[in-house]
């Protein structure tokens, strides 16, 4: 990017109950294996491996190591990004492309791992991600809608439980610090008890 103007991400994020049939189309996912060697008041660090050649299932006995070690050879998609806090769905994220090799032997070495499929398709006009989790954080499924401006007047799909946009908790350097398994029964408590929420102040929701 020749422009720190473009090094902002905005997006607005969605818990999930499961990954829809309909938005998998049988192709491999685009299967992450990532660390986080910052991961402080939502400010991070992150050193990312990708393929899109990789299918496999994602589980809380998916280890982010044992992944790397078996499908080395084909996660060969490698970047650094800096993040800044998330604040009303808008957040830093510098991003560059790194060598591969280095970037596996980065996760190999330190920080706190993370390891996920993300699926992606078209709803609407908008076009969506959906981060399956696993190792610690399944059965963790996350939507999240991304534009190159704020994500406003948005139609929400119907798979998409509460909003979970701008919860530290939620972000992936929050779940690699604290993951998932250690806090889900806390917050199906929560949700049940107060109900889904979406947020107000993204113009007008639309739910599918």
């Amino acid at each position: 990017m020749d422009s720190t103007l473009n090094d902002f991400e905005y997006e607005r994020r969605f818990f999930c109950r499961e990954m829809p049939a309909e938005l998998d189309d049988g192709d491999a996912p685009t299967l992450i294996v990532q660390s986080y060697y910052v991961h402080a008041d939502n400010y991070a660090l992150r050193v990312r491996l990708t393929s899109r050649t990789v299918r496999i299932d994602m589980t809380a006995a998916t280890d982010p190591l044992d992944v790397l070690d078996a499908y080395r050879d084909r996660l060969t998609e490698a970047y650094i990004t800096v993040k800044g806090p998330s604040v009303g769905g808008t957040r830093y994220e510098a991003e560059r492309e790194i060598d591969a090799h280095i970037a596996a032997e980065l996760i190999r070495r330190g920080g706190e791992r993370i390891v996920k499929n993300r699926f992606s398709a078209w709803i609407g006009e908008d076009g969506w991600s959906i981060d399956v989790f696993g190792c610690s954080n399944a059965p963790l499924i996350v939507a999240e809608a991304e534009r190159s401006g704020p994500v406003t007047n948005l139609v929400i799909p119907k798979f998409c439980i509460t909003e979970i946009t701008d919860q530290p908790r939620f972000s992936n350097d929050g779940l690699a610090s604290h993951p998932f398994s250690q806090w889900q029964e806390d917050f199906e408590r929560e949700l049940t008890e107060q109900g889904p929420h979406f947020e107000q102040f993204f113009g007008t929701n639309r739910m599918q």
